[in-house]
């Protein structure tokens, strides 16, 4: 492990310095200066402090103490064979695997792809058609937002790019998943993903963050997507990373006329995640709808911060998150809906919810309203509590012990937003998962219980 240092900034620089050179799209005008620019910003930002009202909660001076090595060199050898317990079997999907950031062709199965559908590695469609990429990379997120968002700009590799034409449909889901190795200790992945749709193009984008080894390493990831009037993307983000990992995942979306963004997130590992999702409903009618579940344990801390910028008029948001923590662990929700002077009848709503499985377990929860327009509906919530003692009264009162009645609550509560899934390919191995976890491996079926 690197020692501790009071700035490890002019490290990363040196760093940026000893890589420019080398990362792809350096040639193309834009690239180039997307790249410049998050060099700049970063060496004014540095990383977050608690200083900033966006970080108060989500100390990151473990990150900033030391160097996390941007990764270099050969791609590290992963065999399907290692890689298939790990993924969603069931599920028929272009798929695109990178390994440590960088793009695994053996791994990934692109299927034939309908009219109008690109779907391909960032890094390769900057070498073959930048064209594609020039309009939207560095358009939709700003470069300056924060330390990680500036360091990402400078040092992006390669991702995945998903571009659909006007009024194309991808009939499968676009599988994106990203492999962390044993060999990452201390090293950084800057993934870059760009996801555009054009005018009535429906796609559905899968994101997985995993690890093979229980190593210590950073995953610093910015997605940009822009999508056109009558657009449809919904897009399922899964981290299930190291537990001595520390992820970083930012997501930009700018919509359009009539257009529907639906996210699901869902966080089950790192030692130290934070989510930063935004969109900007810029035209009329736009939907949006975030479901998010984080369940934690031991001394992990989750962090996730919504923005939803009602910028015209008819808008309508949906925002439900939830939280499962025991042990001693933390999490932050920061759920924020602007309601801008031209935007009304606009309708939002935002809930959080957690539950606290232990005494030291425990949650920052802050939702936020800012209307500045007077023919709106909106609403917002936020609970922290424990098990509900009349639903574990009713379970004991038919001869269920405590434990397996705290078990099935616990479950429940967490359930309740996979089911808002439409992919049964992707919820029912994640309902397998949260028997594991929240019911100690047993299903519902062997409780006799259904």
């Amino acid at each position: 492990m690197t020692a501790p240092v009071s700035d490890s900034r002019p490290l990363y620089l040196d760093a940026i310095n000893a890589q420019r050179a080398a990362l792809p799209g350096q040639t193309v005008p834009a690239i180039r200066t997307l790249r410049e620019e998050g060099q700049a910003r970063f060496a004014e930002l540095g990383f977050p402090t608690a200083r900033l009202e966006d970080w108060k909660y989500t100390n990151v001076s473990a990150i900033a103490g030391q160097l996390f090595k941007p990764v270099n060199g050969a791609l590290a050898t992963v065999s399907s064979e290692q890689l298939h317990s790990h993924l969603f079997a069931d599920l028929p999907a272009h798929r695109l695997v990178f390994v440590n950031g960088r793009h695994a062709p053996a791994l990934s199965s692109v299927g034939k792809l309908p009219a109008g559908v690109i779907v391909g590695s960032l890094a390769e469609i900057l070498a073959t058609r930048p064209n594609i990429v020039e309009p939207h990379l560095g358009k939709i997120a700003p470069t300056g937002t924060n330390g990680f968002t500036a360091l990402n700009a400078a040092l992006f590799a390669d991702g995945a790019c998903v571009h659909l034409a006007r009024g194309a449909v991808a009939e499968q889901p676009i599988y994106i998943v990203y492999v962390s190795t044993g060999d990452t200790d201390s090293v950084m992945t800057t993934p870059r993903n760009l996801v555009v749709l054009e005018e009535s193009a429906q796609a559905t984008v899968i994101e997985q963050y995993l690890a093979l080894d229980d190593a210590r390493y950073l995953t610093n990831v910015v997605t940009e997507a822009a999508l056109g009037a009558n657009s449809r993307l919904e897009q399922y983000r899964l981290q299930q990373e190291s537990t001595k990992s520390y992820h970083i995942g930012t997501w930009y979306v700018r919509q359009a006329r009539d257009s529907r963004f639906i996210s699901h997130t869902v966080d089950l590992g790192g030692l130290l995640a934070r989510n930063d999702l935004h969109d900007i409903l810029g035209a009329e009618g736009a939907e949006c709808e975030f479901n998010g579940l984080y369940v934690v344990d031991g001394r992990s801390h989750v962090d996730n911060h919504t923005c939803v910028d009602h910028a015209k008029p008819r808008g309508t948001s949906r925002e439900y998150y939830k939280g499962v923590l025991d042990g001693m662990a933390r999490a932050v929700f920061n759920g924020r809906v602007v309601v801008h002077p031209d935007a009304q009848q606009t309708d939002a709503q935002q809930m959080n919810n957690n539950l606290l499985l232990s005494r030291n377990a425990e949650v920052d929860t802050k939702p936020q309203l800012e209307i500045y327009a007077d023919d709106v509906k909106c609403s917002h919530g936020a609970t922290v509590g424990q098990l509900d003692t009349d639903a574990l009264f009713y379970l004991r009162s038919r001869a269920v012990d405590e434990q397996t009645a705290r078990d099935l609550l616990t479950y429940a509560f967490a359930n309740d937003v996979l089911s808002r899934m439409k992919l049964a390919a992707i919820r029912l191995p994640l309902e397998q998962r949260l028997t594991t976890r929240l019911l100690r491996g047993r299903s519902l079926n062997e409780l006799e219980l259904i």
